[in-house]
């Protein structure tokens, strides 16, 4: 797998914490940025999961957007009494 460089912009004070951050752990910038950028990618692909199962599930029980609010906030109101 061959590596690209990009340019990438950053406000000085992410790129100040950026840095601190890959001296803490010392790892270069770049390998800092590269694993914060699979995490995201991951977490997004389980968010994405997570989404069309619950779009499944409520296609199966024929759910609607307001038959889930309806829910959540009797959830809610049964939790704060």
């Amino acid at each position: 797998m061959r590596n690209v460089t990009v340019n990438v912009s950053f406000v000085d004070s992410l790129l100040d914490n950026i840095d601190q951050e890959a001296r803490r752990q010392s790892r270069s910038r770049s390998e800092l940025i590269r694993e914060a950028a699979r995490l995201y990618l991951r977490r997004q692909r389980r968010w994405d999961d997570l989404f069309r199962l619950g779009d499944r599930q409520a296609a199966k029980l024929r759910l609607t957007e307001e038959d889930v609010g309806r829910e959540v906030a009797q959830v809610r109101k049964r939790k704060q009494k």
